[in-house]
């Protein structure tokens, strides 16, 4: 299995090597060369199995640098009922007829982030031992990202992590996961701007070639391709959850921001995965229902970008959408480098909209925009009715994904975080608190280890450089 460069670089890397390097040397994100093909067989073949040996079977069709035998005790060591909790790891929570709740959020910061991120921890951890190397991670989050990341990586040999995340942006007890954290390996630093101008430093360091390899920057966002595989899994076992015959055909309703947890829904449905529709939710910053409803892709900048009761997808540019569009304009790499190099951040904007049919009807995706309200009443009426407390942005996926229910076709909406991260909108929904883990009592009273920086690509550069000495 070789990966290839969304914008045309004409080298091809096995997994081990996109692993550690993050975004291709052109700027692009990796991508197969082409899609492992799931027949029914191996589907049935699949049912049944415990999630660490679904990992294993899923992960191996993406990857041949790693022996078998090691790459199995690696999922063994990160799917464990004792890190997510159940046995099940992802189990589902049935709620109205049609339409039940994959439970993604049991992991060690409360997010569905832990499912990839724990699985990157151990990867990394085991081919920088086998070079003999070290890595310097360097990310971006707009609240659960970094919290998953910094708890995967703490105390790893040979990581560090530099995690920026939008100043005063998330919300306080997703700062308090992060900030608090005082292992040697671990540096947050707080960006004056949105997540947007974070992502932008990530990407505008990774594109410094010569300061990627001479301080050995990697990437924890999802665009690691080796963070997306791992978000496979969960379509697959969410869909044998939901089903008892191979063939029957399920949908996903997934909140999305970044495009990265719908962008794995894609790549489970291009392998064969019986998906009917892919319904992506967005808050009140809805560049990407904008786009499946009109074919027109308009960035926001950092004013026009909203800051709401959903934070993590305060987003206005999706990174991983670069992966689907090169899939939807037939792989043609010229033509997405043109849209996404440097014509995009000149322009703010393109037209796909003579592709926006294929979007939906070739790709499955349909969409639909959350608000604060739409929020509150879908959090509140989630309570009564089921006596299930959601979050935030499990809320603007049940509520856009009640849109697009389909009668004999399961429903299943990805839960991304548990209530007690946004605490303070489940109190103005419900009157009450959420409940909240005992190991994190008291964490937003914690001393915490922050840096506050401009929003300036050279000064984040010149924090790794000392740091790294």
């Amino acid at each position: 299995m070789l990966y290839l460069s969304t914008r045309g670089h004409p080298d091809r890397k096995h997994f081990c090597e996109i692993l550690l390097e993050g975004l291709a040397p052109d700027g692009g994100l990796y991508l197969p060369e082409t899609y492992p093909k799931v027949d029914a067989a191996t589907l049935a073949r699949w049912r049944g199995l415990p999630y660490a040996e679904l990992a294993f079977e899923i992960l191996s069709l993406y990857i041949d640098d790693i022996p078998a035998p090691d790459l199995r005790a690696i999922c063994r060591k990160t799917y464990t009922e004792e890190v997510f909790g159940t046995r099940a790891i992802v189990p589902l929570k049935p709620l109205e007829e049609g339409v039940c709740l994959e439970a993604l959020s049991n992991g060690p910061t409360l997010a569905f982030k832990d499912m990839a991120m724990q699985l990157l921890g151990n990867l990394f951890e085991y081919e920088l031992g086998r070079r003999g190397e070290q890595l310097n991670i360097l990310g971006a989050t707009s609240g659960d990202t970094g919290s998953a990341a910094e708890y995967a990586m703490r105390g790893k040999k040979g990581v560090r992590v530099f995690m920026t995340s939008p100043n005063g942006r998330m919300s306080p007890f997703q700062q308090a996961q992060m900030f608090s954290l005082q292992d040697a390996n671990i540096h947050n630093l707080a960006v004056e701007g949105v997540f947007d101008d974070c992502q932008d430093i990530v990407k505008a360091v990774s594109n410094d070639l010569e300061f990627k390899r001479r301080y050995r920057i990697g990437t924890v966002n999802s665009i690691n391709w080796a963070r997306l595989v791992a978000q496979v899994v969960y379509y697959f076992a969410g869909y044998f959850q939901a089903t008892t015959a191979e063939g029957q055909k399920v949908c996903f309703a997934v909140p999305s921001g970044n495009f990265g947890n719908i962008c794995a829904g894609h790549v489970a449905r291009m392998m064969g995965l019986p998906v009917e529709r892919l319904v992506l939710a967005t808050n009140e910053n809805d560049v990407l229902d904008e786009f499946f409803r009109t074919g027109v892709y308009r960035v926001r900048g950092s004013q026009d970008t909203y800051e709401t009761s959903s934070p993590s997808m305060d987003i206005s540019k999706a990174s991983n959408f670069e992966r689907f569009v090169f899939d939807l304009v037939g792989r043609d790499a010229a033509r997405v480098r043109y849209l996404f190099g440097e014509e995009l951040p000149a322009k703010g904007r393109f037209d796909l909209s003579h592709e926006a049919l294929a979007a939906r009807e070739q790709y499955g995706f349909v969409s639909g925009r959350s608000t604060h309200a739409d929020r509150l009443a879908t959090i509140r009426d989630t309570w009564q009715r089921f006596g299930t407390m959601i979050d935030t942005h499990t809320a603007d996926g049940l509520k856009v994904a009640r849109a697009h229910v389909q009668a004999g076709t399961p429903m299943i909406v990805l839960e991304t975080a548990l209530p007690i991260k946004f605490a303070a909108t489940i109190v103005e929904a419900l009157g009450r608190e959420p409940d909240r883990p005992a190991r994190f009592t008291g964490i937003e009273d914690l001393p915490r280890r922050v840096t506050v920086l401009p929003a300036d690509a050279a000064r984040v550069k010149q924090f790794i450089a000392a740091h790294c000495a």
